[in-house]
């Protein structure tokens, strides 16, 4: 006859039951029930966020973006260059122009002078600028005021002639000159800077045939 089990109670357990269930052991659960072991299993791996996703298909554009962005700030760059040289150009234009106007004024007030110099120089010639007299006092003052305008003379006996500054108003053929020189000095000549005033009128001693 087989014994009946007992439990602690003293109630009668059907047979095999106690035993059958201490060997299986605990019945295994479902995997659903323990999704933490698939996501251990998972975490080995490096996973993908939605930011890494979205970060990597916008990368091309992005650099697309660059690309353009870098393009735009170099052609501003030679753009501002440009006007910058423009703008230096334009200055010196100016400056340049500014000082011709300003020369130029200068040249019409010495040319209305021209002529009282002129005379100044035929009275010294016959001795009539006596030194100290009131007469050469006031020429040396006017003389003075040409002077500070910038307006020099030229052309002088002896100098070589150079027909872009003197006008020869008569050749005379001079034994022993072996090139065209100033004999005589008509009228001088006057300049103010590059501007020519007045060329100087001389008579010229040539070579003699």
């Amino acid at each position: 006859m087989t014994d009946k089990g007992f439990d602690d109670n003293d109630e009668v357990r059907p047979d095999g039951e106690g035993s059958d269930a201490a060997a299986s052991g605990p019945e295994p659960q479902d995997a659903a029930d323990n999704p933490t072991g698939a996501e251990s299993a998972e975490g080995g791996d490096d996973e993908l966020t939605v930011d890494d996703i979205l970060g990597t298909a916008q990368n091309p554009d992005a650099a697309a973006e660059d690309a353009k962005l870098a393009d735009l700030e170099s052609t501003l760059l030679s753009d501002l260059k440009r006007l910058q040289a423009e703008y230096a150009n334009y200055r010196r234009r100016t400056e340049e122009q500014r000082q011709v106007e300003i020369d130029r004024a200068k040249g019409e007030v010495a040319k209305g002078l021209l002529p009282v110099l002129d005379d100044l120089d035929r009275a010294e010639k016959h001795g009539d600028l006596e030194a100290g007299s009131a007469f050469a006092l006031i020429a040396e003052k006017l003389r003075g005021v040409v002077e500070k305008l910038g307006v020099v003379s030229y052309g002088a006996a002896g100098d070589a002639f150079d027909p872009q500054q003197h006008e020869a108003v008569f050749q005379q053929p001079t034994p022993g000159v072996a090139e065209a020189t100033i004999l005589e000095v008509v009228e001088t000549g006057y300049r103010l800077g590059d501007v020519e005033l007045r060329p100087a009128k001389v008579v010229v001693a040539v070579p003699a045939d």
